[in-house]
Order: C-alpha cells, then sequence, then structure tokens
C-alpha cells in the first residue's frame, strides 16, 4: 500500500524492502553524479554534459526490468543504464574527461560508446539510428532460438527522425523482441512537442506499425518498472516489438550551454513536484523501509564512490597522440589468409554467375551468414543474383526487406553485434544514399570508436551505359572513399569478383562492393569452381607496356583495353580492384616504369577517386614523370537518360584522344 502524500501512487506488489532500497540506491547514484559532474563543468575539467535531472527512474527502471545480458541501447539522458549496469566509476569518468582510460581513448565523449562486457551499445549524436541496431541485436537472438528482449531508448524529439520509423517497421514486419522506451520531455532541444508531431500521445503510433503500446507515468520508477518487467517477460516467450511512452520531465537544458529559458516556469514547477527521487523517498519513509540514518548511509556510500572514481579518473594519463595507433585502430584486425581453390575443376561464368558463386559458397562456409536486401528472396533480387537462395538456405537467412536503407544497414550492424556475418544488397548503387549515415558515422566509425567491430559487406550494382537515367546510373563510390574505416572494393573480372567478395565477407569490417550493372551479363571467364579468395588491398596489372601506364578500375580496364588495341599503344594497365586501401606501391611500380601516366575512371571528373591518387603521384613520384600526369572522367553533371547524351557523359571518346595526347607529350 502507498502511505506516501504525493502526487503518485506507489504500487509495491511482491517486491520485498531490499529490493525497494536497491531501487532508491540505483535512483540516486546518477543524481549524486549529475551533481558533481555540473561542478565539474563549471570548473572546466569536463566540456560538455547532457542532463537527466528529473528523468533517472526510466533507466533504473530499464535496468531492473531487464536481464543482465540483454542489451540496452541508450541515448543523452541514461547515465542510469551505465552505472546500474556496473560501469567502472573511474572509466566512466574517465570517458567524460576525454582520457585514455575511457572507452574510446579520448576519441569521442559523453555516452557515445558501448561495451559487450556490460551488453551496452551506446548512441551517436544523430538520434534515431541506435533503434535499428536494437532490430539487429534482437534478430541475431531470434535466429539463434535464444529468449532474450532488446531495449533501446530514443526521445520524443527524435523519434521525428527517419530512423524511428523504419527501425519499428522492420520490428513489426520481422516480429522481433524489442522495446522501445520512448522518453517523452516534451521537448527536442528547444523545440516543444506540439512542433514535433501532431499525434496527442506516442502510443497512438503502435497501431499502425501493428504493434502495441503503453503509456507510463516515467517518474514513477514501480510503475515503470513493472510494466517494462511484464512486457519482457512476455516478448521473450512471445516475440514481437513493443512501443513504451514514458512521460516525464527534463528539468535542465538539452545540455547545460543551451540554457532553459525557452521553457516556461509551470513546467519547472510541475515537474519538481514529480521528482522520481523526491517522490519515491516520501514512499519508502512512509512505508518504514528508509529513515534518516539510512538514508545518510547511503548517501554517503555513494559518495565515497564517486570520490574515488573521480580520484582515479583524474590519476589516469591524459592521450597521447600516436598516428599509427590511431590509424590501427580504425580498422578491426584481420589477419587475411590466401584461400586457393583445393581442385583444378573450372567453369565459364559471367560477372553476376560468379558474385552468384561466391556469395552461395559464403553462405555455405558461414551458417552466421544473413543475406537482407530488398527482393532478394522470392525473386532473387532485380538482377537475378541470388535467384534459389531461398530454397537453399530457407527465409532466415534470406531476407526480405522493407524499403528502408538505413534501417537495414544498421540492423545489419545489430547483427554484426550479435555475432553474424551480413551482406546488405542495394537493389541499385543509388539508393545507398538513404542509409549514407548509417555507413559513414555508425560502421566506419564504431571500431576506432570503442573497439567493436562491423561485419557488414554492402553490394552496390553500379554504373551507367545502360539508358538508366539519372537515379540508376550514378557512380558514387567517391562519396565513401574519403571515409576512413570503410573498405571499398570494385571488380572488373568475374575472376576477382568471385575472389574479392569471399574476403570481403570474410574481413570483419565494413565493406562496400560495387558492382557493375553493364559488367554483369558482358563478360565472362574461365575461373574455379571452389571457394578461393582473393587479397583486399591489391592491384592487379592486366596489361603490360613500356609506353605509358594507365590507372583505372571497373569498366574502365575494359574502356582501356579496348583504347590501347585500337591505337596500337604498349601501355601498362593497373587494375586497382580496391578503392579503400588502394595500392600505393603498384600505382609506384608502374609510374616508375613508365614515366607516363593518365588515371581513367567512370564517376564524374571533379573529386573522383583519380583526383586523390593524381596528387599523390605527383608528391611522390614526381622525378619518375616525363609528362604531366593526366585524367579522363565522365562530365560534371548527373547521368543523362538519352541514349545520345548518355554516350557524350561517359569518357571512352575523351580519353582515346587524352591517350593520344599523353603518349606525344
Amino acid at each position: 500500500m502507498n502511505k506516501a502524500n504525493s502526487l503518485m501512487f506507489f504500487d509495491r506488489k511482491s517486491l520485498s524492502n531490499e529490493t525497494l532500497l536497491f531501487f532508491y540506491q540505483e535512483l540516486l547514484v546518477p543524481r549524486k553524479i549529475e551533481e558533481k559532474m555540473l561542478i565539474l563543468l563549471r570548473q572546466g575539467k569536463i566540456s560538455k554534459w547532457f542532463s537527466g535531472w528529473g528523468q533517472e527512474a526510466i533507466s533504473t527502471a530499464a535496468v531492473m526490468a531487464m536481464e543482465p545480458d540483454e542489451f540496452l541501447l541508450p541515448m543523452h539522458r541514461n547515465l542510469g543504464v551505465f552505472t546500474g549496469r556496473r560501469i567502472p566509476l573511474d572509466r566512466l569518468f574517465a570517458q567524460f574527461q576525454g582520457k585514455t582510460n575511457g572507452y574510446t581513448k579520448g576519441r569521442d565523449r559523453s555516452f557515445h560508446f558501448g561495451s559487450l562486457e556490460h551488453h551496452i551499445v551506446g548512441m551517436i549524436s544523430h538520434l534515431g539510428p541506435q533503434m535499428a541496431l536494437a532490430d539487429g541485436i534482437a534478430l541475431s537472438h531470434k535466429l539463434k532460438k535464444e529468449n532474450k528482449a532488446t531495449l533501446a531508448f530514443t526521445g520524443d524529439g527524435a523519434s521525428s527522425e527517419g530512423d524511428f520509423h523504419e527501425a519499428l517497421n522492420i520490428a513489426a514486419v520481422w516480429q522481433l523482441p524489442v522495446i522501445f522506451l520512448i522518453e517523452n520531455n516534451g521537448y527536442g532541444l528547444s523545440t516543444p512537442s506540439h512542433e514535433q508531431f501532431r499525434c496527442e500521445q506516442f502510443i497512438d503510433k503502435g497501431p499502425g506499425y501493428g504493434m502495441e503500446a503503453v503509456k507510463v507515468d516515467g517518474n514513477n520508477i514501480l510503475a515503470l518498472y513493472h510494466s517494462l518487467n511484464e512486457i519482457a517477460n512476455d516478448i521473450r516467450e512471445n516475440p514481437r516489438p513493443f512501443i513504451v511512452e514514458a512521460c516525464t520531465y527534463r528539468m535542465r537544458g538539452h545540455e547545460e550551454a543551451s540554457g532553459t529559458k525557452y521553457v516556461p516556469n509551470d513546467y519547472f514547477e510541475e515537474g519538481a513536484k514529480k521528482d522520481p527521487i523526491k517522490n519515491f523517498e516520501e514512499f519508502l519513509v512512509a512505508e518504514g523501509i528508509l529513515d534518516e540514518k539510512s538514508k545518510q548511509s547511503i548517501l554517503q556510500e555513494i559518495q565515497d564512490k564517486i570520490d574515488a572514481g573521480l580520484d582515479k579518473a583524474f590519476a589516469s594519463p591524459a592521450p597521447k597522440a600516436n598516428s599509427q595507433e590511431e590509424l590501427k585502430d580504425t580498422y578491426a584486425p584481420f589477419s587475411f589468409h590466401l584461400s586457393k581453390a583445393t581442385s583444378n575443376k573450372k567453369s565459364e561464368k559471367r560477372l553476376v554467375d560468379a558474385i552468384k558463386d561466391g556469395l552461395e559458397l559464403s553462405m555455405q562456409r558461414y551458417p552466421e551468414l544473413i543475406l537482407m536486401g530488398q527482393d532478394i528472396a522470392t525473386y532473387g533480387g532485380v538482377f537475378k543474383v541470388t535467384d534459389g537462395f531461398l530454397q537453399k538456405f530457407g527465409p532466415e537467412r534470406v531476407r526480405n526487406t522493407p524499403l528502408c536503407e538505413s534501417g537495414i544497414v544498421g540492423t545489419a550492424l545489430g547483427l554484426s553485434i550479435g555475432g553474424f556475418k551480413s551482406v546488405v544488397e542495394m537493389q541499385f548503387a543509388d539508393f545507398v544514399s538513404c542509409g549514407f549515415n548509417q555507413i559513414v558515422n555508425n560502421l566506419a566509425k564504431l571500431h576506432y570508436r570503442w573497439g567493436q567491430h562491423a561485419d557488414v559487406v554492402i553490394r552496390l550494382p553500379t554504373g551507367a551505359g545502360v539508358g538508366a537515367g539519372p537515379f540508376h546510373s550514378q557512380s558514387n563510390e567517391a562519396w565513401f572513399f574519403h571515409t576512413p574505416g570503410l573498405k571499398i572494393l570494385y571488380p572488373s573480372s568475374p575472376y576477382q569478383a568471385k575472389g574479392l567478395l569471399a574476403a570481403a565477407i570474410e574481413d570483419p569490417n565494413p565493406c562496400l562492393f560495387f558492382e557493375h550493372k553493364g559488367l554483369y551479363r558482358s563478360i565472362s571467364e574461365e575461373i574455379p569452381d571452389d571457394y578461393y579468395t582473393l587479397e583486399i588491398g591489391k592491384a592487379h596489372l592486366v596489361s603490360e607496356g613500356e609506353q605509358l601506364s594507365i590507372i583505372t578500375y571497373g569498366m574502365g580496364v575494359h574502356w582501356a583495353k579496348t583504347a590501347i588495341q585500337e591505337a596500337g599503344i604498349e601501355a601498362d594497365i593497373l587494375d586497382l580492384c580496391t578503392l579503400l586501401p588502394w595500392d600505393k606501391k603498384a600505382v609506384a611500380d608502374t609510374v616508375s616504369k613508365t614515366n607516363k601516366v593518365i588515371i581513367l575512371h567512370e564517376d564524374c571528373l571533379t573529386g573522383g577517386i583519380g583526383a586523390e591518387i593524381a596528387a599523390w603521384i605527383s608528391e611522390y613520384c614526381f622525378e619518375k614523370l616525363d609528362a604531366p600526369v593526366m585524367r579522363e572522367a565522365s562530365l560534371d553533371t548527373p547521368v543523362p537518360f538519352a541514349s545520345n547524351l548518355e554516350k557524350n557523359f561517359l569518357p571512352q571518346d575523351r580519353f582515346k584522344e587524352k591517350l593520344k595526347k599523353l603518349l606525344e607529350y
């Protein structure tokens, strides 16, 4: 029974006095840490603080309701998740201070980190993406037949992001055991809820997604705990997603620098009356569970732990800049072992067949490999690469996805955290822009930030020359070339395609695998039937000659072969094969050999990959050059549809002219 004279009714149900006191302690820890952090912020000893003051009950209830080995995906105001999961306070404080002993070694701040040991996956600043990661983690549990639930936090402001919709839709369609816990404090930074959405409450969204939804007082720790505990127990046995809307108050600014002038006073007055700690404390006192002596003892114990953690954190070293270590940590460690075909049996295969072959053999080799993409199951993909896979490997491993590139890339990353490999098929490379944030800010940076690999391959049918117009013909590899942490592969032949795809799937780092649509069925060669790999980062000398060097990749290899044959030129054609990391030694070797070089690619000229290679040659091979480094590429326009316009856009004819110019220089 609730004997407290407060705004809240606390229903303890069968919870013991000891459990209720434990809840109280867990509520106090983040509040007391925050009190200290606000002092340190004013002293300049930490650089930024996102306050969870007034929202502590939500994190605490979530930790208590979930099993210790179930994943939580917190956000800015969920300090209680980290303290509740027993992240060592000295390391947590070192993280806030950017110290070496922090979870990101000073490379990121606040709660932008995870710890697999504690089953926590932290956020990135883009707010929405962690929800799709929760989908992937939940899917990993479902695939392993584990009775586990996953809980992802989000805010009322972040719910406006497209990632919110995509994650909820995926979870509903695939019936994933995920709780989406929405902390509704009425503000997204300074923007009030009525400027964020028109619905009265978030539980109204549930029926639209085909999922259940409940609304709970987020300041009442027992009400929220009982609700989350009941839902988590249910969905472990009967997997499906849930929306839980926790209504609460944010009692400080979005972060301390933003202030609170935009918030009306009555909001704070109401929030103060519903303070989760004050009200629960009054309940415990009224129940005879807490007295002043025990309260002071609890406070002192917490303060001693905070002080000890801070002393240790302050004594820990600041990071020392080491370029080699920084570069090394950008990628997850991987020892490549060349796999050779075990028999001499070969057969003629087109590029599309080789990709299919490499994918199928990898599916056999790695039972934990999951394929995802639009129309890849029954239909076999728009280019039929996965035709027949559904029958061979089943619907759990060959998964049709909703049309949501960001959500599926995020789900793939969640699968990786859950111990799986995944290959995501973008229907066309052009559509990858809808998943851009997940790729460049989540997949690419994850290992550098907190040491977690992203075992994801994204297949990208790319290229023009097939009359598909500006939205199905783009060469967009340069979008990602500037992003450390990614690997970019671009085969030009069936042999390369099969071996490099297998290598990309073996590699625990995120790999983008570009496949030129125009080459799918136009080229073929005899290649091994068995599984084999080719080393990522190694270029291939397609032809050899003394007159000049052509550095290219993809379709450019075939344009170059035709051009030198027509012109009677003896030239090195260096096929990069891998664009990131690219083979600097092979480039230097061919330039040193011929002393003349031209770089060719299908992508537009300005800002293309050729510009970086040309600059590198000019800096490091200048003394070997007998002519300026030349480039040829497509026009700096979108890809046109009409055949004559597309032919003019592509560089073949201009390349032939420039080749003669270089030869004659």
